[in-house]
């Protein structure tokens, strides 16, 4: 504030729209529960008013009845009636209003002056912090994004409703599946048999994807992210930490074209292929996929950018290869397993903040070799373990492992082991891993 004080300027408020509030709560004690949707005692700008809503509060959390009487005597008890204007000017904010009726719009309007003033204090610190070289500016950038969405978010009033809103919605909701067919309350990732069990994969989730080395872990995700966006239209965002944006774009044409991959590579290739290529390049190309290849990108800026995909671009899911490689704040003095934990939870209060499912891919011990993974197998924290909602495994005998580095074109057998589903059955669905492509398919749609 001391900024606009500079600038001889008064911090954005409203005070009629306050005394109307405080009025008609006066008026029907019953709308201090509307009232409390949207306010809290440091959204009113006076210091009168914040004493006199405080006081309301206090009688609405003892039981009280909220009348000029009772909220008179509360501010007398405590010695504070003088200093809001006296029993006169309690009793004159009733005259704001001739009714409680509209209490909500003036709620509205004291919320809205009380936002304004909260990113102008915001940008007062962060005009004094940029000022400090000892910050990082991407730090700073991340506070900023992390203080806005704060703000956003308590705007978000939730209120409960009566069952009669919520069939109507329900059975509009049932029969949009019925005409569309389509039975996935989350994003289907195109492999029925798990979409079947997770019903897609559900907003605010965070997934893990765990498997010992070549196995397959980006080919599955990069085969879930091209079912999502290019086949499902649905916009994608994708962390590659670990491989470059065109070799990760020459696994996704080898993978749509059906062509080799090793062909793709070296350029050998026949006529009869770019047609396919073509049309692959093609689908590719109008599908809502979005790349960051960004390597060992620290936590911060892999947050801050998947906000940006999340504003610009209204990306529905988030996928990262992966998760080991991504780069903690503060890695002086403090043990690996610490900085992998503190991943975690942010990656888990990110996919909450977005509503997005964020998908990241895991190493898991060398101890799960030759067997199928387990939770207490994944890497480096069991913080990982802990905080995902849905915990995938990858796995295939060594045979099939040996036989896939061999160059065997043909359809390899892998366990897609559910280890973990907070709201939903375990199991193990099959897949079909196709070398040749590096992708993945349903086991019951095998193609030779």
């Amino acid at each position: 504030m001391n900024s606009l004080s500079r600038q001889g300027k008064v911090p954005p408020h409203n005070v009629d729209a306050e005394k109307a509030t405080i009025g008609a709560v006066l008026l029907d004690g019953e709308v201090i529960s509307t009232v409390l949707r949207y306010l809290r005692t440091d959204d009113f700008y006076t210091s009168s008013h914040q004493k006199i809503f405080k006081a309301i509060i206090d009688l609405f959390n003892r039981g009280e009845t909220i009348d000029l009487i009772s909220l008179t005597d509360r501010l007398s008890a405590g010695g504070e009636l003088e200093a809001c204007g006296g029993t006169a000017y309690i009793s004159a904010l009733t005259d704001e209003v001739p009714t409680s009726a509209n209490v909500a719009y003036y709620a509205k309007i004291v919320k809205d002056r009380s936002v304004r003033r909260q990113l102008l204090k915001i940008s007062g610190g962060l005009l004094t912090q940029a000022y400090d070289e000892g910050l990082e500016t991407r730090v700073l950038i991340e506070e900023a994004e992390q203080r806005i969405f704060e703000i956003t978010d308590s705007q978000h009033t939730d209120s409960y409703r009566g069952v009669h809103d919520i069939i109507a919605e329900t059975i509009e909701a049932i029969e949009r599946l019925y005409h569309t067919k389509d039975s996935y309350t989350g994003v289907p990732t195109g492999f029925s048999d798990l979409d079947n069990m997770t019903s897609g994969f559900q907003k605010s989730e965070f997934i893990v994807i765990g498997a010992r080395p070549s196995v397959g872990k980006t080919a599955l995700a990069l085969t879930m992210a091209a079912n999502m966006a290019i086949h499902g239209k649905v916009p994608i965002g994708f962390f590659t930490l670990e491989m470059a944006d065109m070799a990760l774009m020459q696994r996704l044409l080898s993978s749509e074209a059906r062509i080799n991959s090793e062909k793709l590579r070296t350029g050998m290739l026949r006529p009869a292929d770019f047609h396919n290529l073509t049309e692959a390049a093609g689908r590719i190309y109008e599908a809502p996929l979005y790349i960051d290849d960004t390597p060992n990108i620290k936590l911060l800026d892999l947050r801050a950018q998947a906000r940006r995909m999340k504003s610009k671009e209204d990306i529905q899911a988030l996928f990262i290869d992966y998760i080991g490689l991504i780069e903690p704040e503060n890695k002086s003095n403090v043990p690996r397993h610490e900085q992998v934990a503190e991943i975690s939870r942010s990656i888990k209060s990110l996919a909450r903040e977005l509503q997005i499912p964020i998908i990241c891919l895991s190493q898991v011990g060398r101890q799960s070799e030759g067997k199928p993974p387990t939770l207490a197998d994944l890497r480096e924290s069991g913080s990982i373990e802990q905080d995902a909602d849905v915990v995938l495994f990858l796995h295939r005998e060594r045979e099939d492992n040996r036989d896939s580095r061999e160059g065997n074109a043909g359809n390899v057998e892998t366990d897609l082991v559910v280890a973990k589903q907070r709201n939903g059955p375990v199991g193990t669905v099959k897949l079909a891993f196709l070398p040749s492509y590096t992708k993945f398919e349903s086991f019951s749609h095998e193609k030779p």
